[in-house]
């Protein structure tokens, strides 16, 4: 048995070892090219510098103005989680807590984890609960959205400028600052790295094989710390994380998500984003209302921006995902690498939808300048974000093993039609 760490690739379940690799080499898996591991250079202490600094400039958004909004004699000013707490006193609880969550709670959550975790390795003392907190430290990445947010401030701020004078307070570079540094910490956290490192590796089943898939050896490659286990397990020998072959649920549990997300895209699109209310009356403006508003104004890019975040990003990733579940479904040959590089696609690109969301959240917590000039949230922000939500969601539950499990299930149909063929032609003879 090689004494090199093997994997199960968490996206085509194929059995590999690792390599021995220097610093800024990564190791890919040789059958879908997904990448498993990326070595960096002293990764404890920068990630401990990093995730810390990033920490101070959180705290130093929290206190002081972020933005200021003043027209017609009219000045207004907010703070950065004043873009959560307008939608809870616009009756919108579940909207603020998601954008709440998703720019400053889940943020520092993480940053916290990630301290203590290397914190302790770089001590070379076991803290307590280290192991459960690395356990969910992963699942946090997608959820944390502050250059989502920031984009959508600057949004925000493109539509306001021919309306009114706006204003920049420490808050706002504090927070620019804030999301460079937290973008820098997610990207050099490496978990094979540091499951490593808190709990080595035990070795593999004795019947491990390479370049076979791990289901048909009877193994699971844990998703959270990498580690192989035999099928007979429930939880990883190692971070106790609840492993589980592939399995058709995951595709029955994607189409429901999928499906929920489509009913909520009906509203999003049809009922108002946000009402603007002035002296003449209330205006209602929807998703296309917006995006048409920029051309007007000349405002192409953002146009672009919106439409392509609004309308191309959601449907795009329900059609793929829903064309991925019904081919994963099917025992057909399949070109998976090109699927692969679809489904990889939509796990980056599918948050970015919310930078609607927080348009509407900056322009609601910045415009209140009562009968003159306010802006209230529309029910598509919360229908919209619930379209947001559960298509990462989805993203998360298909299972991306299930389409080369379709393929091998397809070599061994034909296999199957060969040797009776085979077996007709022998008898005719």
């Amino acid at each position: 048995m090689s004494s090199r760490r093997w994997r199960a690739c968490p996206e085509c379940d194929w059995v590999s070892a690792l390599p021995v690799l220097k610093v800024g080499e990564s190791a890919f898996c040789p059958r879908c090219q997904h990448e498993l591991v990326h070595r960096h250079d002293a990764p404890a202490q920068r990630i401990l510098s990093y995730a810390t600094a990033a920490l101070v400039m959180l705290l130093l958004t929290l206190p002081f103005s972020f933005l200021s909004f003043e027209m017609g004699g009219i000045r207004h000013e907010i703070v950065l989680s004043d873009a959560a707490f307008v939608m809870f006193d616009n009756n919108w609880p579940i909207l603020a807590l998601l954008i709440a969550l998703s720019i400053i709670v889940l943020p520092g959550i993480f940053l916290l984890m990630v301290t203590w975790l290397y914190g302790s390795i770089a001590m070379r003392v076991k803290l307590p609960g280290t192991l459960f907190i690395a356990r969910i430290l992963s699942g946090l990445k997608p959820w944390l959205m502050t250059d989502v947010f920031l984009v959508g401030v600057l949004v925000s701020l493109a539509k306001l400028a021919n309306m009114a004078d706006i204003g920049f307070g420490w808050s706002f570079f504090a927070f620019f600052i804030y999301v460079i540094l937290l973008a820098r910490t997610v990207s050099i956290v490496d978990a094979d790295w540091l499951w490593f490192a808190l709990e080595q590796e035990p070795q593999p089943p004795s019947f491990a094989k390479r370049g076979m898939t791990a289901h048909e050896q009877g193994l699971v490659g844990c998703k959270c710390c990498g580690m192989l286990n035999s099928a007979t397990e429930r939880q990883c020998q190692r971070c106790h994380t609840s492993i589980a072959p592939p399995s058709p649920l995951r595709i029955q549990a994607t189409w429901a998500l999928l499906i929920s997300a489509l009913v909520l895209y009906i509203p999003a699109n049809i009922y108002p984003m946000m009402y603007t209310q002035t002296l003449g009356g209330q205006r209602e403006s929807t998703i296309l209302g917006g995006v048409l508003q920029m051309v007007d104004m000349g405002s192409y890019l953002i146009a672009l921006v919106i439409f392509v975040a609004s309308f191309i990003v959601p449907i795009a990733k329900i059609a793929v995902l829903g064309y991925l579940s019904y081919l994963a479904s099917k025992p057909a040959k399949l070109a998976t690498p090109k699927k692969m590089q679809l489904y990889r696609l939509t796990e980056v690109v599918g948050r970015w939808s919310m930078i609607d969301v927080f348009v509407v959240a900056i322009m609601v917590a910045l415009i209140q300048g009562g009968v003159l000039l306010s802006i209230l949230p529309g029910a598509a922000a919360v229908a919209f974000a619930g379209v947001v939500v559960l298509t990462m969601i989805a993203a998360n539950t298909f299972d991306p093993r299930l389409l080369w499990q379709a393929e091998l299930n397809a070599d061994e149909m034909n296999d199957a039609v060969n040797n009776m063929e085979q077996a007709g032609a022998k008898r005719n003879a």
